[in-house]
């Protein structure tokens, strides 16, 4: 297991201490979990902007009637 420090200036460390130990969680599992939930953020975005701009590219949308009648759940 590894490391990282990082500088917070003395009202941040206070907050984020504060959020912590009010969320009854260690000063790590916080740094943890919002940053992997933040990458994760990050990815679907991306895969949203890949996925519009795919579809924009060349739309295969057709009426949910159509999607019935293909399906045969009419």
């Amino acid at each position: 297991m590894s490391t990282i420090s990082l500088r917070l200036d003395d009202r941040d460390e206070r907050l984020i201490k504060e959020y912590a130990k009010a969320k009854n969680i260690s000063l790590s599992a916080l740094f943890r979990e919002s940053v992997l939930e933040k990458i994760e953020d990050d990815l679907d975005l991306s895969l949203y902007h890949d996925a519009m701009r795919r579809h924009k590219e060349k739309s295969e949308s057709i009426s949910f009637d159509d999607m019935m009648k293909e399906l045969d759940l009419e």
